[in-house]
């Protein structure tokens, strides 16, 4: 009886072992005939792919100035980090090479290569790339050599761009399929309309723009709302100061850790000065004979530079504060620090004695501030973004005590669609008080429009679209014209503040952001 049980359960199991069997082996023969993941080449990559890393482009700060020296974005949790190059070296050793390698290789995507941020992060948003990269779009086009190379690294092929031609290595487009690559337009060239100099007649109003994640530095004539001039040489420049007499500008340098001294009637760098550590925004004395330059890294705290000797004479620790911005109040008695880090403070340096005096406490970390004045000049209120504040913030110069917290209406529509992810803890990343002391300007990087609010009430008065990712601003001496620079777009939109409208776009260079108005020889 039990061998017919026994029979039974083989006659009836037989089909089902079979067909777990079949699955079996289906499935192995689906794997074996899936397409490995392309293994990535050491010896191509420090061949071909790596020098990439140490190129000059005309325009561009090299990838070595954020990703090994920390410029910019170079710093931030998720970043590629490079080694930093041996003293006296141009190139990395073999050890430095494999430590290269390994970080790298994490910004491929082995099954999906044509989605690695190796390649989208640093690509041109229209040809494809991400919308925002701290650094820039490196590359204009997928048909740019340099990045076809690193595309062919990342399949596998491991042959140069000029081995490429009639392969497919490159997406088609911002979201197109894999495949020939097709013509992508080229960035606009930036409208400069002077030659190599800045001395022609006297003093004229300029708007002078910075390129974060590039190497020049642009002079915009407010009245044509074109790029007449152009300063190259300056790496990750991040902050710029005038001279009161408009003879010289100072700008801070991240990639070589300095400010570098510019001759406004030559247009050329001739004085460079050792900082303590790594810079981020600059600002100037009312006599023009200090600057105060922020220290972002170690050591931290605010580097004074004499104007006369040009030399860094002293240092400000500020108890060991990390320093993004510095600014003098507009009366001149005062140098701002606001910091960058968790203790979400400001300091107040009495400019005479270079001596602290107090901090103003924040809730979160304090972005740029701009600075509102009683009728005799003195400053009354400081305003500020926040770190995670759709809006900004009033604080009582004197008593430095929050009196007010605005939050921007939520404007809803298509706009918001153009978001950059970077802009979802920072949502406002500029602001400022027009000279006629009768508003403030604020940046929305989560609608990419420019928000205006009349002083002292604080009414709102509107928004104005502009590009992509608004940062920075700037005003004219009369207050007509704000000019304010959009990040991810490469350009400044000037507006008109009576008629509450953008009146231009100018192209400018990569990622721009701080800029200021002066009066340059």
């Amino acid at each position: 009886m039990k061998l017919r049980i026994l029979d039974l359960l083989a006659v009836l199991l037989f089909p089902i072992g079979a067909l777990v069997l079949l699955s079996s082996v289906s499935a192995t023969q689906a794997q074996q005939t899936q397409p490995s993941p392309p293994t990535l080449s050491f010896e191509f990559y420090r061949a071909h792919v790596e020098p990439i890393f140490l190129a000059r482009r005309a325009g561009h700060a090299r990838c070595y100035a954020c990703h090994a020296l920390g410029a910019g974005e170079g710093n931030a949790p998720a970043a590629m980090r490079l080694e930093i190059l041996s003293p006296g070296s141009t190139t990395w050793s073999e050890e430095q090479s494999r430590k290269n390698f390994e970080a790298v290789r994490k910004k491929v995507f082995a099954n999906n290569p044509f989605s690695s941020p190796l390649l989208i992060h640093p690509l041109r948003y229209e040809a494809g790339g991400d919308q925002w990269h701290g650094g820039g779009a490196q590359f204009s086009s997928p048909n740019d050599p340099e990045w076809q190379t690193i595309a062919a690294w990342v399949q596998g092929k491991n042959v140069v761009n000029e081995d490429l031609h009639g392969s497919s290595v490159g997406p088609v487009g911002p979201v197109g399929p894999v495949g020939p690559v097709g013509p992508v337009a080229a960035a606009p060239a930036n409208p400069v309309r002077a030659g190599g100099s800045n001395n022609s007649g006297g003093p004229k109003l300029r708007i002078i723009q910075t390129n974060m994640a590039g190497d020049n530095i642009h002079i915009i004539d407010p009245v044509t709302n074109r790029v007449v001039s152009e300063i190259t040489g300056i790496e990750a420049n991040h902050g710029v100061a005038a001279a009161p007499d408009g003879s010289r500008l100072y700008v801070s340098n991240e990639a070589d850790r300095t400010v570098d001294v510019v001759d406004m009637k030559t247009l050329k760098v001739f004085k460079q000065i050792p900082l303590s550590g790594p810079p981020n925004n600059i600002s100037i004395s009312k006599d023009g004979r200090r600057i105060y330059q922020a220290i972002h890294g170690s050591p931290f705290g605010v580097d004074v530079i004499d104007t006369t000797t040009l030399s860094n004479v002293k240092r400000l620790p500020l108890d060991g504060l990390q320093i993004h911005n510095t600014y003098v109040t507009p009366d001149g008695k005062y140098v701002i620090a606001a910091s960058d880090d968790q203790t979400y403070k400001v300091a107040i340096i009495d400019q005479k004695t270079e001596e602290p005096v107090r901090v103003i406490q924040f809730t979160n970390r304090p972005r740029p501030l701009a600075f509102y004045t009683n009728p005799d000049g003195s400053t009354k209120w400081i305003l500020a973004g926040l770190t995670e504040l759709h809006g900004f913030v009033v604080a009582d110069f004197a008593t430095g005590m929050e009196i007010h917290r605005i939050k921007f209406s939520d404007l809803g529509g298509p706009v918001k669609m153009k978001t950059v992810r970077a802009s979802v803890a920072n949502p406002n990343h500029g602001i400022g008080v027009q000279p006629d002391n009768k508003a403030v300007w604020v940046s929305d990087r989560l609608y990419n429009v420019v928000h205006a609010y009349s002083l002292p009430d604080l009414k709102y008065l509107g928004a104005v679209p502009v590009a992509v990712d608004p940062f920075w601003m700037t005003f004219t001496p009369d207050s007509k014209f704000v000019y304010v620079a959009n990040d991810s777009s490469a350009s400044v939109s000037a507006i008109d503040t009576q008629s509450m409208r953008e009146i231009a776009r100018i192209p400018v260079g990569q990622v721009p952001k701080r800029n200021i108005t002066a009066m340059l020889q």
